[in-house]
């Protein structure tokens, strides 16, 4: 059976859910309860909103509709209630839950969808758009046999990920474990950041909306520098149409620090700018610490990955659970970090570079493993739904 004889519009697949839970269900969905890509729960559910949302029954298919580049759906696997922007799908009788749930995770279907949002901010999708997509709708066995593929295929991928994570994991906790190490010696001399530091820059947060990717000019994300590890891809073209000020552009060598962050573990977060392959520029989720005469900037980068600066941080920033956790300049200004003299700073910075290089290769490694790792997952997944694999027979 090929994917074009068995076409049919998503609107033909599924009914869309309008009902208003007459009364607060014990158990609530929001979009933030989702694991984007996963078609997974977050571990830690808990929903502290008001307002009725929509009724949901076991089976049914829950996509949201906000930003849906990030992919968070969810088969209900028992009854509740959809709060926010969620697409409550209730599947027709020729249709499995579980085989739609692998649909709507595939670049098939979501590169659709994201192409039809409205919203600059805050893109949405629209229902009178996703019904009309052609999906693959096989006979509903042949669904379940898919279902049941990816369920195995999927799993086993899963737990490459989470062992490669928990080495990375368990690799940062040796790097911080030398980093307290070496400054350990200098830990009853402590000084205020604002004394070690002669200027603090910080830059815009320009609408990219219209850019091509081909500017000359790209500007910062906020996760540019997390985890201690400086990503120039983590950026945005900036339009030709932007007047980007003087002053906020950054070179090799820069101290560059996150402002913001979804995650309270990266607020902080602290790096080097590597060699550039493109023009870049500070956003104001970003501040660039010049240090002063009595600091070495690599020394300072790794005072800013210690311990005792991450407990200063927790304590200082801002913002609810599950939104952007903000870290204001005037906290960061008065945290404190050890500073031995200037010699022993290049001593302790020289040595750990030497000690940390190992460490980071492994780290890089274990992380481009999952990156392939997900890659694989999603176009496992586009090829099982849209026709392009042969699934194997159930013995």
């Amino acid at each position: 059976m090929t994917a074009r004889s068995s076409s049919r519009k998503f609107g033909w697949c599924v009914d869309l859910v309008s009902d208003n839970a007459p009364e607060e269900s014990e158990f609530r969905v929001a979009a933030e309860s989702m694991v984007g890509h996963t078609g997974r729960l977050v571990t830690d559910h808990q929903i502290d909103s008001e307002g009725r949302g929509t009724s949901f029954r076991a089976g049914d298919l829950l996509f949201s509709k906000l930003r849906p580049y990030l992919a968070k759906s969810w088969v209900a696997n028992r009854d509740g209630e959809a709060l926010g922007d969620i697409h409550v799908y209730r599947p027709v009788d020729e249709m499995c839950s579980r085989y739609l749930g692998y649909l709507v995770l595939s670049s098939f279907f979501l590169e659709q969808v994201n192409a039809s949002t409205y919203g600059t901010k805050m893109p949405r999708a629209n229902w009178d758009f996703i019904k009309t997509i052609e999906v693959w709708a096989p006979d509903f066995d042949t669904q379940r046999r898919i279902a049941d593929y990816l369920d195995r295929e999927t799993a086993t991928i899963d737990a490459l990920i989470e062992k490669q994570r928990a080495l990375a994991g368990a690799l940062r906790e040796r790097r911080s474990a030398a980093i307290e190490h070496a400054l350990q010696a200098a830990a009853d001399r402590r000084l205020l950041l604002k004394r070690l530091v002669s200027r603090v820059d910080q830059g815009i947060s320009p609408d990219t909306s219209s850019a091509t990717g081909l500017e000359d000019i790209w500007v910062l994300k906020s996760g540019a520098s997390n985890d201690g590890f400086f990503n120039e891809e983590a950026s945005k073209p900036v339009p030709e149409s932007v007047t980007v000020p003087l002053g906020i552009e950054l070179h090799e060598g820069d101290l560059v620090v996150s402002r913001a962050s979804g995650s309270p573990r990266l607020v902080g977060s602290a790096a080097i700018v590597g060699q550039l392959s493109r023009r870049l520029v500070l956003s104001d989720k970003n501040f660039r610490l010049v240090p002063s005469q009595n600091v070495w900037v690599r020394y300072l980068y790794r005072a800013l990955n210690s311990q005792i600066y991450r407990e200063q941080v927790l304590r200082s920033i801002s913002g609810a659970e599950g939104l952007a956790n903000n870290l204001p300049l005037s906290k960061l200004m008065n945290f404190t970090v050890p500073v031995p003299p200037l010699e022993e700073q290049r001593e302790i910075a020289d040595h750990l570079d030497r000690e940390t290089a190992t460490i980071d290769a492994l780290i890089a490694k274990a992380e481009r493993f999952i990156e392939l790792a997900r890659e694989r997952r999603a176009a496992l997944i586009t090829a099982a739904v849209t026709g392009q694999i042969e699934i194997p027979t159930e013995d």
